[in-house]
């Protein structure tokens, strides 16, 4: 995990850096809000923990400015504030959560683990969508686009045909191996079955000039953008 901390306290930075040790987090400690900024911009981090009064800028338009800018990295804000409208005020400019301070530090890495789960539940599997420029497939919401345009004729078989090929394009199957992987190993049915699946994907989301799916004769098929398959 890579946390950027944004805080000019040193005694406070020196004591999440030794937890930083502990845990195996790689950590990296700016003191001034508009460095801390153009660090933010400089690196990909996991979650970003920012205190509220800073220098050059304070740490509500920091967390404020990330927002508007639509990343939705996890930020913890650190702040000697207690008050309900000041935790609010954090809150309403984007921060996940906040600490007051003084704070036990094994009390921000409880705090740094349970808005980094939350952070992994919410977001989208980055693996959850395959296809090519055309064609999208999301695996999860089983929703098909070509061009934009939902595809939303397929039936169940189709769709996880039309998935298993966009998982290996240009990978030539025979039909056996189709119904192996596709309709699985207990399936003793005839292999003209891949063929009518395969004609009727070519109907539906295929053309003359981008079929998508191209005979390999002598062999099985094989799932290629390009119009020749090349």
């Amino acid at each position: 995990m890579k946390i950027l901390v944004i805080e000019d306290n040193e005694s406070v930075c020196e004591m999440i850096e030794m937890f930083f040790l502990k845990e195996g987090i790689e950590g990296r400690f700016v003191n001034d809000g508009l460095q801390g900024y153009e660090a933010y911009k400089d690196e990909d981090w996991d979650l970003l923990i920012v205190d509220w009064m800073l220098p050059g800028m304070d740490g509500v338009m920091l967390c404020r400015k990330i927002r508007q800018e639509g990343s939705d990295v996890p930020i913890i804000m650190l702040t000697a504030k207690d008050s309900e409208s000041d935790q609010v005020l954090g809150l309403e400019m984007g921060a996940d959560d906040y600490v007051t301070k003084p704070f036990s530090p094994l009390a921000l890495m409880a705090r740094i683990k349970a808005v980094a789960r939350r952070y992994q539940k919410q977001k989208p599997d980055e693996h959850s969508e395959v296809g090519t420029s055309a064609l999208k497939i999301n695996k999860e919401t089983r929703e098909v686009k070509l061009d934009g345009k939902p595809v939303t004729n397929l039936t169940p078989k189709e769709f996880d045909l039309l998935l298993f090929f966009a998982q290996h394009p240009r990978q030539v199957f025979t039909r056996e191996q189709l119904l192996e992987r596709v309709w699985g190993y207990q399936f003793y049915g005839d292999e003209r079955t891949v063929d009518v699946h395969i004609k009727r994907l070519r109907k539906k989301i295929g053309t003359f000039e981008q079929p998508f799916f191209h005979t390999v004769w002598g062999v099985g098929y094989k799932f290629d953008e390009s119009s020749d398959g090349a």
